[in-house]
């Protein structure tokens, strides 16, 4: 024999029952994914490896013995102040695409400094400048700069550098479009006045930034023991690895990551008022009025006629 189905009016208890049921099946779960502290997705990350080339833009001071300075750098303007402390190095620059991809893997860098025979450096203050882009999310150009600074108690020959430039982000990136605010000059090579060639200045500057690069992991190696006709040489390998990327999530992707969370605990809800509503009506605790079932009905003419 079939089961007998029930129906209740608007305005019974049965119906004010199924309601509660309803409201503590869909609510309860929205406040438990809210109250999780990660219902709406705030920052993302993903990896890409940034599309760098180096700008062979250089700014060198080098500390001597004697406590004077010397320095050069690839701006005439910033040659021509500093006068007889300017020392014309022999530079080289070459970038490797290591895998064939069509993204530069790695910069050599080396520069070979003349200094006089009495001449002798305890520390140098190395800035290079580079064009930095991101384009897997949005699309994000800058131009960025890699900063070394070593020092030695005892006068050196060389010094060996080999790093990573790391990005380091204040705030997240867009999810898409293009953002090219940091897209200006680190150095402003057309002043004719000495306070913007003074890397503090430039520092400071570059660290108001949200979004900057840095020398990571270099390590670097002092070797003493230089002969009064070398130069002081400076060898620096740095690296474009693959980096960690934060990024602010679009409209579809915060929707996506709540609807998951809150379907995830509905089903458990759903399974549990399925229960209740089961007890409920098989065991008559609410008070319905019994119907027959269409195919009851179907089969009740059937066997009069």
């Amino acid at each position: 024999m079939a089961a007998l189905e029930g129906r209740a009016g608007l305005c019974s208890l049965a119906a004010a029952a199924l309601l509660l049921l309803a409201a503590l099946t869909y609510l309860p779960p929205l406040l438990l994914a809210y109250r999780s502290h990660g219902f709406w997705l705030k920052r993302s990350s993903y990896a890409e490896q940034p599309s760098v080339r180096f700008r062979h833009e250089v700014l060198l001071a080098g500390l001597t013995a004697g406590g004077a300075s010397l320095g050069w750098s690839s701006f005439s303007a910033c040659n021509r102040l500093l006068g007889p402390r300017l020392r014309a190095p022999l530079v080289s620059a070459r970038e490797e695409d290591t895998n064939q991809d069509g993204v530069m893997d790695r910069l050599h860098f080396q520069l070979e400094l003349p200094l006089q025979s009495t001449e002798q450096i305890l520390g140098v203050q190395l800035l290079l400048t580079f064009d930095y882009q991101l384009q897997r999310m949005s699309t994000f150009v800058m131009q960025s700069m890699a900063f070394l600074q070593t020092f030695s108690p005892v006068p050196g020959s060389r010094v060996f550098v080999n790093g990573d430039l790391r990005l380091r982000q204040r705030q997240p990136l867009g999810h898409c479009g293009l953002d090219s605010r940091y897209n200006v000059s680190v150095i402003n090579g057309s002043s004719p006045f000495a306070w913007d060639y003074d890397l503090v200045n430039i520092v400071a500057a570059y660290q108001e930034r949200n979004v900057t690069t840095f020398l990571s992991d270099s390590s670097p190696i002092w070797v003493v023991g230089r002969a009064p006709s070398d130069p002081f040489v400076i060898q620096a390998t740095i690296h474009y690895p693959v980096d960690l990327i934060v990024y602010q999530p679009g409209f579809w992707e915060m929707i996506k990551f709540a609807w998951i969370q809150y379907v995830c605990i509905l089903l458990i809800f759903l399974w549990i008022c399925e229960r209740i509503k089961t007890f409920l009506f098989q065991n008559q605790v609410l008070t319905t009025i019994p119907v027959l079932p269409v195919s009851s009905i179907l089969s009740h003419k059937e066997h009069q006629s």
